[in-house]
């Protein structure tokens, strides 16, 4: 199965590379990386000139065999940087707000030991934008921590107005988008997840809409992400598809890995 992941993920970064743009947007969700229970958006942009990632060795509570390697992969052994896109970002603020979604934005790192950039956005760096060397546009979803967690109505509706701000901004860059994050996890709903992958295939908007919160919890809120590229790709076709069930990892969890593409 690990093979079988990496080969899709493989294929994801060829992907990329060949769509040659000029910035990725990246939704992701913050695990108390960057925002922290005193200032938790539900939803934000990020519209600085650096990202900065937050090293592993100021994360709380990390299991002892996550060592420095491990969190290499994610990009968080060291508070690397990143260029942002603040003028593409800033559009898309000025047109999320014009459109009726109040988003809250972000502009600085102050200090990379106390908040700063995770996994979610680390990860795609590393394995998928690889030696792309492009600015990232991070959106920035509170998927875990109630009580302000966005409804998967929400995510799609948001999803749609994001592309239309991206349309009408005067920036000429060709933006790819990413939804980070896995399905149905630590508990792997095989079942569950494949009805997601038919409704994202179909753009079945009324199924992913429905979803509802009690089934988006821990590591499943990570849908979430996958709901809002939804709505941003919508009229779209998906061109490739990759689903694996991951029922028992060497830790005792499980979880749906899913990879798809649309044009």
């Amino acid at each position: 199965m690990a093979a079988k992941a990496e080969a899709a993920l493989d294929t994801l970064a060829a992907q990329l590379r060949a769509a040659e743009p000029d910035v990725v947007l990246v939704v992701g969700d913050d695990q108390g990386e960057l925002f922290g229970p005193e200032n938790f958006p539900a939803m934000a942009i990020y519209r600085g000139d650096e990202l900065v990632m937050k090293p592993s060795e100021h994360l709380q509570g990390m299991p002892p065999w996550a060592d420095t390697k491990f969190w290499s992969g994610y990009r968080m052994d060291l508070p690397h940087r990143y260029p942002g896109a603040p003028e593409l970002a800033l559009d898309l603020v000025h047109g999320l707000i014009r459109q009726g979604v109040d988003v809250a934005s972000s502009d600085r790192i102050l200090d990379p030991s106390v908040r700063g950039f995770g996994h979610a956005f680390g990860f795609v760096i590393e394995r998928l934008m690889k030696d792309l060397s492009v600015p990232m546009l991070p959106v920035m979803l509170n998927t875990y921590f109630p009580p302000n967690t966005p409804t998967a109505a929400r995510c799609y509706e948001v999803g749609t107005k994001i592309a239309a701000a991206l349309a009408s901004s005067k920036n000429p860059a060709r933006v790819a988008v990413v939804a980070s994050g896995g399905l149905s996890h630590f508990l792997c709903e095989e079942a569950f997840d494949r009805r997601i992958v038919t409704a994202l295939q179909s753009d079945d908007a009324a199924t992913l809409t429905a979803i509802p919160q009690e089934a988006m919890l821990s590591g499943s809120s990570e849908i979430r992400n996958w709901i809002m590229v939804s709505g941003m790709v919508s009229g779209l076709k998906s061109d490739y598809t990759e689903y694996i069930p991951v029922h028992r990892t060497p830790l005792g969890s499980g979880i749906g890995l899913a990879f798809m593409t649309w044009r």
